[in-house]
């Protein structure tokens, strides 16, 4: 493994069309020194989410060119889809995994976004790549989704930090990209035997850090939810018939994935529901699922010793990873992979 080490995992705004995933991958894979990880698409939410690592300069060439094949193939004026989105090349992150600090993914991801916004796609900065501290959450930058973006951009809050600021006829086929630096984060999805979108959005803002907005003597507030670090919502998936909440875990340190899930479940029995089982989206770090296990087998009794697989294949059961399609670990844990 290269001493020094990034992650990509750009999220594009094609999940249906095959030929158009293929064209975008083989613009990542066409760059030496990077390892194309996985490729998640989804057809409800017309999205797919890559994962590829590698040298820091050759990703961020990789990352260049898949962002202009989308924008190249992938028209938003036409896109639908269940997940918000504002762009081609919705968002894209670079996560420093070894001999690389957070400063100098930082410096990569400004880097990246001033070459895109040179290119006629504007950007926006998010996470710790931000300029700006109202620009560091994605649902911000995401807001009004893409059908705001002509009068979003107009508005001198929001100009764009790199690219065009007005509204053009490129601008309308890609969108806006949002482009950052951010540490790993854990994107998965709650299945709940309820097709009720409102049952799982209401179990999304009992969990979520952000919670939800309450008016108290003619007052508004947001009231928090317990799982810090954690965003969520919740939506029905016609693809599998079922609702999900779904939850992006920015922070596993403070929230381990395997508490986020148990918070779930026990809200969704207080709403009358239960969680059937989980829907990994991309790729994790090895330790999400052993820490998992070790909580499991603590609970159950188990030997303290257990090896690695062991914990691994206990959690991958405990959390139910494999309810709507076989699960391989092998296949979605990052160590594993590179």
């Amino acid at each position: 493994m290269p001493d020094r080490l990034i992650e990509c995992v750009p999220n594009f705004s094609e999940g249906r069309n095959p030929d158009i995933i293929r064209q975008i991958s083989e613009a990542i894979e066409s760059v030496g020194g990077v390892k194309l990880l996985n490729i998640d698409p989804g057809y409800a939410a017309n999205r797919t989410v890559m994962t590829f690592a590698g040298l820091p300069e050759s990703v961020v060439e990789a990352a260049y060119n898949s962002i202009i094949k989308a924008a190249e193939l992938i028209d938003m004026s036409r896109h639908c889809g269940e997940h918000p989105r504002i762009g081609a090349t919705d968002v894209c992150p670079l996560v420093p995994i070894s001999g690389v600090t957070m400063d100098e993914c930082i410096a990569l991801a400004r880097g990246l976004a001033k070459r895109v916004g040179e290119s006629g796609i504007p950007v926006y900065c998010y996470e710790n790549a931000a300029f700006f501290p109202e620009r560091r959450n994605l649902a911000t930058c995401r807001s009004g989704e893409y059908e705001g973006i002509e009068k979003k951009i107009a508005d001198r809050r929001w100009k764009p930090d790199f690219g065009p600021y007005m509204y053009n006829e490129t601008v309308r086929r890609s969108g806006i990209s949002v482009i950052g630096a951010r540490e790993f984060l854990v994107a998965i999805n709650f299945n709940l035997n309820t097709d009720s979108a409102d049952v799982a959005m209401e179990i999304a803002k009992d969990v979520r850090e952000k919670g939800r907005k309450i008016v108290e003597n003619g007052v508004a507030r947001w009231q928090r939810g317990p799982l810090k670090g954690c965003k969520a919502i919740g939506w029905y998936i016609k693809e599998y018939g079922v609702a999900q909440v779904s939850m992006n875990v920015t922070d596993i340190d403070a929230t381990p994935v395997h508490i986020a899930y148990e918070q779930v479940c026990r809200k969704a029995r207080d709403r009358g529901v239960e969680v059937t089982g989980s829907e990994l989206i991309g790729l994790l770090p090895k330790r999400v699922l052993t820490e998992a296990g070790k909580y499991y087998g603590a609970r159950s009794g188990l030997p303290e010793n257990m090896k690695e697989e062991e914990l691994i294949e206990l959690a991958v059961t405990s959390l139910r990873l494999a309810d709507l399609a076989p699960f391989d670990y092998r296949k979605r844990v990052i160590e594993y992979l590179i």
